[in-house]
């Protein structure tokens, strides 16, 4: 909206909260958010995705059901909601005809292939439900970009994190669940040893990505994925470290040791992305690290 786009929201707030577009509407002027149409729906519903997809150039697509715990508990609605519904949003921007349809892939697609950085057309066998959900999303839109002259992008996200993330709930994200538990004084638990790494990507470098890819010229951009990350290498543990030192910072003394625990199912042991490609083809160039 502080670009002066007219922008069509569609959410029906499975993980998100009303909330977060009260405060948007605070940070932006009165005549940008006239601009803003807020569709509260549902993309297991086609005619919310016809509705939301008519008449717009561009369609950033990022709703699903995240957490690979969660898919592992309840795979047939990761797969409904990731596979099945993702397919009603892809008919919904063909049929609208669409100039591009950017959509959120994800870095679990890399599953048990041990190569370090990941490069996009390198991939190992999925480790969990969601990471097959994610991979399926990729076949589809290929086979729309061959069969339809479809115009799409996917960014493989690697670990976003960032201001309004929720920290409650069984299947949060590890950053706001963390800083939480530090501030409130509250246990934390780290699966396995903790030196489990991942590239951590503050959301704005995403959001960068998603603007550069809808407005890609580059043809050999169209029709790829592309990761979206920073290239860094974290490790759970220097994660703890990290934190307890930003919060030291701001006046908040956290020191309780954190609790070790099995290795979680269907995870990836260490995941770092190479940015190479979406730098040469998207002009992406993220401003955050870790």
């Amino acid at each position: 909206m502080k670009l002066d786009q007219t922008v069509i929201g569609l959410d029906n707030f499975a993980t998100g909260h009303q909330r977060n577009l009260d405060e948007v509407k605070t940070l932006v002027a009165i005549e940008q958010w006239a601009r803003f149409h807020f569709i509260n729906g549902d993309i297991r519903c086609l005619d919310d995705c016809r509705q939301a997809c008519a008449s717009v150039d561009f369609v950033l697509h990022q709703a699903a059901l995240g957490s690979v715990p969660r898919s592992l508990a309840d795979p047939i609605t990761s797969n409904a909601t990731n596979i099945d519904r993702f397919l009603h949003l892809l008919v919904a921007a063909r049929d609208a005809e669409v100039k591009s349809f950017i959509y959120a892939a994800s870095s679990f697609t890399y599953g048990d292939h041990p190569g370090l950085p990941k490069v996009e057309d390198v991939i190992g066998k999925p480790l969990s439900p969601y990471a097959v959900t994610k991979y399926v999303n990729e076949l589809y839109v290929d086979v729309f970009a061959r069969s339809y002259g479809f115009a799409a992008i996917g960014l493989r996200y690697f670990n976003v994190f960032g201001r309004r993330q929720d920290p409650n709930g069984a299947y949060a994200a590890v950053i706001p669940k963390w800083t939480a538990a530090m501030i409130q004084g509250d246990d934390i638990f780290i699966n396995g040893d903790g030196e489990t790494s991942r590239d951590f990507c503050y959301v704005e470098n995403a959001v960068q990505a998603n603007l550069l890819s809808a407005i890609a010229t580059d043809e050999a951009a169209q029709n790829e994925v592309h990761n979206v990350a920073v290239g860094g290498c974290t490790s759970l543990n220097q994660l703890i470290q990290a934190l307890r030192q930003a919060l030291a910072d701001n006046g908040v003394c956290s020191d309780r040791l954190p609790i070790y625990r099995d290795f979680r199912a269907g995870d990836v042991r260490h995941s770092q992305a190479d940015i190479g490609k979406a730098r040469r083809l998207l002009d992406y160039a993220p401003v955050f690290d870790l």
